[in-house]
Order: structure tokens, then sequence, then C-alpha cells
């Protein structure tokens, strides 16, 4: 999957060493909690001997968790998630979206409800609890023993989506469709329920013309941008740089910031 998820080149992996990734099976369970868990267990090791450590990241959800913590959710039955995943499959994900409106407004209006793996999540806990997904959010967190600093680069919306079309158009010279082609057996899984992936899936399984489904790739890596710089604009302490800035304005700000 070196193609589909952007993975660093090896010129890159050799230039800084890099921590997650590939280091998970597709057919791994995995989600927000996990990725929390062990990324304290290695920021632990690495602030032993490093002073500042670097998370680069895309999904928002994923970078709260490390750095302010997860909400805490009750446990709920294993079969209410099957569930929904059948009715993912046979009902569609607008249903989903529309029981989730009817269950929890809030969650409805505030989450990405694109994102089908969010959409399961919420519901689980509506139905397990029998209280909405939103009341759970925003208690007690457990509290770091690191200080975060948040950089973030900023370009006009028309350059950000020039950038995704025409990266979805490398993507597709480097061989994304053979990569996908490899994965076939498997498209069933959480993991490949992707942008990138389950597009040419659709394309694979006679649904879509090639140029549509590379189209749709397009669109939803467009909206999943839309959904990131909404996200990371809500931190009102994030330090903003056009990403034409020097890099070395960029590094002075961070050491002022290290001070502070």
């Amino acid at each position: 999957m070196h193609i589909g998820t952007a993975a660093p080149t090896t010129e890159e992996l050799t230039a800084a060493k890099h921590h997650f990734i590939h280091h998970k099976s597709i057919k791994e369970e995995y989600n927000v909690g996990a990725f929390e868990k062990e990324a304290i267990q290695c920021l632990t090791i690495l602030f032993k001997s490093n002073d500042i450590v670097i998370m680069v990241g895309g999904s928002g959800l994923y970078v709260d968790a490390v750095n302010k913590g997860l909400d805490d959710f009750p446990v709920v039955e294993k079969g209410i998630r099957e569930s929904l995943n059948i009715d993912l499959e046979t009902k569609g994900l607008e249903y989903l979206q529309n029981k989730l409106k009817e269950l929890d407004k809030v969650s409805y209006q505030s989450m990405a409800i694109d994102n089908p793996h969010r959409v399961i999540r919420a519901l689980e806990i509506c139905i397990g609890s029998g209280k909405p997904y939103s009341s759970f959010l925003n208690k007690d967190k457990n509290k770091r023993s690191f200080k975060t600093i948040t950089l973030g680069l900023t370009a006009d919306r028309e350059i950000i989506y020039d950038r995704i079309n025409k990266r979805v158009d490398i993507m597709m010279k480097q061989g994304l469709l053979k990569e996908v082609k490899t994965l076939l057996p498997y498209k069933d899984l959480n993991a490949l329920n992707t942008v990138g992936y389950r597009e040419l899936f659709n394309y694979l399984d006679g649904t879509w013309e090639l140029d549509f489904a590379v189209s749709e790739i397009k669109k939803n890596s467009r909206r999943f941008a839309k959904r990131q710089l909404t996200w990371f604009k809500r931190n009102e302490n994030t330090f903003w740089f056009d990403y034409t800035k020097p890099i070395d304005t960029i590094i002075n700000k961070l050491n002022e910031a290290t001070k502070s």
C-alpha cells in the first residue's frame, strides 16, 4: 500500500528516523485508542534522548488523541458494530447518517459524516449506551507530561486543490491501480474503506468507469482536505505559516516557543 497511503520515500525515511510507517497489517484491527497507547509509549522512549519530537499528521482525531488524550467511552456489545457494518453494506451510508441524525443531532452536525468509520462508531455508542455519542465528549482526559507546539502550513484553497488533483494523477502513473488490484481479496476490510482504494474497487467490480473513479478520488481527497482545515483551524494556539515562508522563519518561531 505504498502508493495509496503516500508513504515517505526511501530517501525521506533515510534522512530522518520515522515511526509508525507501515507497521501494521491491514488484517489487524486498529483504532485511535490503540494508536494513542502506542504513540505515548513511543514518545516516552524518544523523550529520554530527544528534547523535541516532531509529529506530522493528517487526521485531526489521531493528532488530538496524542496531544490531549481521548474521551472515555463505555464498552458496548461487539454485535452492535457488526450489525451496523451489515447496514452499511446493505442499506448504504446515507441510512446510517439519518440514523445518527435521529439519535444524536449534535454529532451529526459536527463530525465528518462522510466517514463511515466515524458514523458507525458514534452510532455504536448511541445504541450501546442509550446516550448520545456527543455526551461523552470533552470530559476530563489524561494529562500529558510534554508540551505541544502546533505549527500549521497554509495555502490558497485553489493551490491546495490543484495539488491534490495533480497528486492523484501522479499516483495513478506510479501504479496505484495495479496496487489496488493486488488488494482485491481484502476489499471488505475496514483498512481499505478509504479514499483512493474504495473508488478503484468500484472500477474493478464494473460499477464505475476508470475516469470517473479517478475523478471521485480527487473529489473525496479535496473534501478530506477541507475537513482537515476545519478541524485544525479550531486550535487557536496554532502558529500558522504560508507554505512559501522560508524554513528558517518557522524554525526560529519553534525555538522561540520552546523557551516560553
